[in-house]
């Protein structure tokens, strides 16, 4: 595919002081523009951007289908994403956790929910080949969907 693409991401909110203080303030993101509708966000390089919503936003029943976040490549900027987190006090959805122990996806993982419901999981493997590779394995996520 394309090495040198940026990922972008549209996603719902309902008032954008708050998605400021979710975004900016507690994980940490860059404010980039902003219009009285939406606000673009640098998130570990990539845009997401906050789009005001009309339709009221209502809590998923699980993790899936729809979540989004980031996959570390080092495990310390894991861990310090986790610690910030803890320490503004965001709302985890899913505790850190380690995820197919002793595997070739094993990997641990946090999933925080913002202020509109919005999902985002960060995650980092033990073994880097598992993120786009590992197809002999048929597990993808959690058979529970919780």
């Amino acid at each position: 595919m394309m090495a040198a693409a940026l990922f972008h991401l549209a996603f719902p909110v309902s008032d954008l002081a708050l998605t400021k203080q979710f975004y900016v303030q507690g994980l940490g993101c860059r404010a980039g523009r902003e219009s009285p509708t939406s606000l673009i966000l640098d998130l570990a390089g990539h845009q997401i951007v906050a789009h005001l919503s009309r339709s009221p936003l209502t809590p998923q029943n699980g993790i899936y289908p729809r979540h989004f976040g980031l996959v570390f490549t080092d495990e310390v900027d894991w861990d310090a994403l986790l610690d910030r987190a803890q320490q503004q006090n965001l709302s985890f959805y899913q505790p850190a956790r380690l995820r197919f122990p002793d595997s070739l996806l094993e990997h641990r993982t946090f999933f925080l929910e913002d202020p509109f419901h919005n999902l985002l999981e960060f995650k980092f493997y033990r073994h880097p080949e598992a993120i786009f590779g590992a197809q002999d394995f048929a597990l993808v996520g959690d058979s529970t969907g919780a």
